[in-house]
C-alpha cells in the first residue's frame, strides 16, 4: 500500500480513505505485491523451520507454532529454529525500511547505510566492544551507539543550510572509507581470539539467535514503522526538490530529520541483532519499487522484500552447501554484488 498515487498514473485518481488523522490512497498493485511477499515470506519461514538435521514435517511445524505440537516439535520449533527465523524476518524488514529512507532522501539508489557509513560505524562500535572483552549485550549496544554516532557526524558534516542528497552521499562515502580503515586497524591490534570473534561478527550471521535478539528488533520495528509511514508521503514530495516540497507546505528539514532518526535506529538495531549484513538495505528498496512499479518510497514493500531476502539467503546458506553452513552475510554479499553490477550496467545504457 502506498500513501499517494503514482504521478501521472492513468485513469481517475484514486479516492483517499480517511483513517482518523491518516489519509491512505489504495494502490491495487502495491497491495497485491505486499500480499504476495507476505505469502512468500511465510513459505520461506516454514521451510527454514521445517528443514535441518532433524526434519519437522510442515503440519507439525504449523501445530507447534500454535502450541499444539508434540513436545519434540515444540522444542525444535519454539526454542531452536523459530527465534532465528523471526530474527531474520525482523532484521531484513529493518534493513529494508532503512535503505528505503536513505535512498529516498539522497535520491540515489546507492544511498543505503552500507555506502554512507552507518553500517561501518555500527561495525566500529561492535568491534570496540569485542576487543574490550564485552558480552553479547555490550556488542549490540556498541553497534547501536556506533551507528548513531556516525549518523550524527555525517549529518553534521553534510549540513549546510539544509542537507542535500549528494552532500550526504559524498560525506557518507568518505566516512565509510575512514571507518573501514579504523576497523581494519582495530582487528590488527586485537589478540587473535578477539580478532576471530570480531571477524565472525562482521560477516553477519543469524546463527545462535534467540528470542532475546528478536524481541528488541521487533519492538524497534513496531515503534518506528508508524514513523516511517507518517514521513513517507512528504518524503515523496521532497524527492521532487526542496523548493517544490516547501511550496506544498512540507517542513523539509523537520521531515528529513525524523526520517534520518528512524532510518539510523532501524539500521543500528538490525546490525546489533545480526551483525553488519550487507546489501539488503541496498537491494530491497529497489526490488520493491520495481515490483510495485512505484516511483516513490515503498516502506511496506521494502520491509517485506528485505525480510524475504534475508530469510531466504539464510535458508540458502544453511542448505546449499550442507553440511557446511555459510553465514547469511556471505550470501547477501554475493547476491548484492551481482545486483550492484546489474544496476550499474543498466544505468550505463
Amino acid at each position: 500500500m502506498t500513501l499517494s498515487p503514482s504521478p501521472g498514473s492513468p485513469g481517475r485518481p484514486r479516492r483517499a480513505v480517511r483513517l482518523g488523522p491518516w489519509s491512505v490512497r489504495p494502490a491495487p498493485r502495491a497491495l497485491s505485491v505486499c500480499l504476495g511477499l507476505v505469502v512468500v515470506g511465510f513459505v520461506v519461514a516454514v521451510l527454514a523451520i521445517s528443514t535441518g538435521e532433524f526434519t519437522v514435517p510442515v503440519p507439525d511445524v504449523l501445530h507447534a507454532l500454535f502450541g499444539q505440537g508434540t513436545p519434540v516439535a515444540e522444542l525444535i520449533v519454539g526454542k531452536l529454529r523459530a527465534p532465528r527465523v523471526v530474527t531474520g524476518l525482523l532484521v531484513g524488514a529493518a534493513f529494508g525500511m532503512s535503505g528505503a529512507i536513505f535512498q529516498s532522501l539522497t535520491r540515489n539508489p546507492l544511498g543505503s547505510p552500507d555506502f554512507i557509513g552507518f553500517t561501518a560505524g555500527a561495525s566500529t562500535g561492535g568491534i570496540l566492544a569485542v576487543v574490550s572483552g564485552g558480552t553479547a549485550l555490550h556488542v549490540a549496544g556498541g553497534a547501536l551507539a556506533g551507528c548513531v554516532a556516525t549518523a550524527l557526524l555525517v549529518y553534521g558534516l553534510a549540513f549546510r543550510r539544509g542537507v542535500q542528497g549528494y552532500r550526504l552521499v559524498l560525506v557518507g562515502i568518505g566516512a565509510n572509507a575512514l571507518l573501514v580503515a579504523v576497523n581494519s586497524y582495530l582487528l590488527t591490534r586485537a589478540n587473535i581470539n578477539d580478532a576471530a570473534t570480531a571477524g565472525a561478527w562482521l560477516t553477519g550471521s543469524l546463527s545462535g539467535r534467540g528470542w532475546d535478539h528478536a524481541i528488541p528488533v521487533g519492538v524497534a520495528v513496531a515503534v518506528l514503522l508508524p514513523v516511517c509511514a507518517y514521513v513517507s508521503r512528504p518524503m515523496r514530495m521532497i524527492e521532487m526538490g526542496d523548493d517544490a516540497a516547501r511550496a506544498m507546505g512540507i517542513g523539509v528539514e523537520r521531515v528529513r530529520a525524523a526520517a534520518v532518526v528512524a532510518g539510523v535506529l532501524l539500521c543500528g538495531v538490525a546490525t546489533a541483532a545480526a551483525g553488519p549484513v550487507v546489501f539488503v538495505a541496498l537491494a530491497a528498496p529497489q526490488l520493491a519499487r520495481r515490483l510495485a512499479r512505484s516511483p516513490g518510497v515503498t516502506m511496506t514493500a521494502s520491509a517485506l522484500t528485505g525480510a524475504v531476502l534475508l530469510t531466504g539467503a539464510d535458508l540458502a546458506g544453511q542448505r546449499l552447501f550442507a553440511p557446511v553452513q555459510l553465514p547469511v552475510g556471505v550470501l547477501t554479499a554475493a547476491i548484492g554484488g551481482v545486483y550492484l553490477a546489474l544496476l550499474l550496467r543498466k544505468d550505463r545504457h
